[in-house]
């Protein structure tokens, strides 16, 4: 597995995404205020928020990627990297900030209308439906869709050739690695703009990790954006063009995922040494 340059691997057929905009993003590493996202494609703006009635989980934190990046949210447990990913998608209250996806202010849509505005998020568990087959999970994912979805189910086998081989099994006997590949390829079916990942590699051993690893460079060779919670911080700081640290809710540093693993204070607090 290569680290941040992604060399020759990947399908680089980007019809599997919709068409984005452009836009930069320079982080500024080893710091925790404010950072220059510019135009970013996807950005959660300055967030503060929690579920509900309850205190601020999140506080003044953000985080941002562009076409055919992965960006990367590492932090110790509790740090509220997955409450991040979920104030992205509209799953608690923004009470300050903003979250904008391709230009457009999406603060105020529900998780249903992000989907529809071309989010993917596939969350860490129950994100597939055990009893249909590999194929029906993959027609759900397409729910939304009114055209003919069967290019786009030809390039999911195209990036996951297991899913082709195992097809008609029922999801729920797949392996680990290879249910994850199911739930990644159903949120691929809508043809997301961005897709979000919330610990992916989860409860997988270390030869599944690399290999599932290998398959998200593959989606970003595409031009997907792609934001994603890794409790495996070295691993996947390693294939990040973009690593947001977070600490009770906040940015503490913030890089390319070779400036956060190349820091000291980094590795030595958050990477084990």
């Amino acid at each position: 597995m290569s680290g941040g340059a992604y060399g020759d691997r990947g399908n680089k057929d980007r019809s599997i995404a919709n068409p984005d905009g452009a836009g930069t993003l320079v982080a500024r590493p080893g710091t925790g205020g404010a950072r220059h996202t510019g135009e970013a494609f996807l950005i959660g703006d300055t967030m503060t928020g929690g579920y509900g009635a309850g205190p601020d989980i999140l506080h003044e934190c953000t985080v941002a990627v562009n076409r055919g990046e992965i960006a990367v949210i590492v932090g110790p447990n509790g740090a509220g990297k997955s409450t991040a990913m979920k104030a992205i998608f509209g799953m608690l209250d923004v009470r300050s900030g903003s979250v904008r996806l391709d230009g457009q202010d999406i603060t105020g849509l529900s998780p249903q209308g992000r989907v529809g505005a071309g989010m993917g998020f596939v969350p860490q568990t129950s994100n597939i439906f055990t009893s249909l087959s590999v194929e029906e999970n993959l027609e759900m994912g397409a729910f939304i869709r009114r055209d003919d979805f069967s290019g786009t189910m030809a390039q999911v086998y195209d990036l996951f050739p297991i899913l082709k081989e195992k097809r008609h099994q029922p999801a729920g006997e797949l392996s680990g690695g290879q249910r994850q590949q199911v739930a990644v390829g159903r949120a691929l079916m809508t043809q997301p703009k961005v897709l979000m990942l919330d610990e992916p590699t989860a409860g997988v051993s270390p030869i599944v990790m690399d290999e599932l690893f290998d398959r998200i460079i593959e989606v970003a060779r595409t031009g997907i954006p792609i934001l994603m919670v890794e409790q495996n911080a070295r691993q996947a700081l390693e294939i990040a063009d973009k690593g947001y640290v977070l600490v009770q809710g906040r940015n503490a540093y913030t890089g390319s995922g070779r400036e956060l693993l190349d820091d000291d204070e980094v590795r030595r607090s958050f990477l084990g040494g």
